[in-house]
C-alpha cells in the first residue's frame, strides 16, 4: 500500500497512472519539456484541449509536484508553466513513450499496408479465374 497525499493506492504503477494518466497530462509535461511555456501558448501547441480541461490538467499536475506555476504580477496579468524536478524526471519515460508509439505506428501502418496488398492481389487473382471460366 503506497500512500500519496491523502490518497492510498494500491502499487507505484497506480499512482503513477493518476498522476500522468488521462489524455493531456503526459502531453503537456511532454511539450514543457525543459522549457517555460505561458498559457496562451500551451493552448497553440495542443488546440484539441479545451481551455477548461487545460486549466484543470494543469491544476492537478501543480498539485501533483510535477509543474510549477509562476504568476507576475504585471498588467496584464502573466502566467508561466514550466516542470518541476520531479516532473523533469519523467521526462525520459515520456521519450520512451514517444519512440515506442512511433515504432508501434510503424509496425502498425506496415501491417495494413501488408494486408492491403495481399487483399488486392487476392481481388486481382480472383478476376483472372472468373475471366479464364468465362474464356473456357
Amino acid at each position: 500500500m503506497i500512500k500519496f497525499k491523502n490518497n492510498e493506492y494500491q502499487c507505484s504503477m497506480e499512482l503513477t497512472l493518476d498522476l500522468i494518466g488521462g489524455k493531456w497530462k503526459a502531453l503537456i509535461l511532454w511539450h514543457l519539456g525543459d522549457i517555460t511555456l505561458r498559457y496562451s501558448e500551451l493552448r497553440r501547441i495542443l488546440p484539441k484541449v479545451t481551455a477548461k480541461m487545460l486549466t484543470q490538467q494543469l491544476r492537478e499536475l501543480e498539485v501533483s509536484g510535477l509543474v510549477k506555476r509562476f504568476i507576475y504580477t504585471e498588467i496584464p496579468p502573466k502566467v508561466e508553466y514550466s516542470l518541476t524536478q520531479a516532473g523533469k524526471s519523467l521526462l525520459p519515460i515520456l521519450d520512451t513513450m514517444c519512440k515506442w508509439g512511433q515504432s508501434y505506428a510503424d509496425e502498425y501502418n506496415e501491417c495494413e499496408q501488408n494486408e492491403q496488398n495481399e487483399q488486392n492481389e487476392q481481388n486481382e487473382q480472383e478476376k483472372n479465374r472468373i475471366l479464364i471460366k468465362g474464356i473456357e
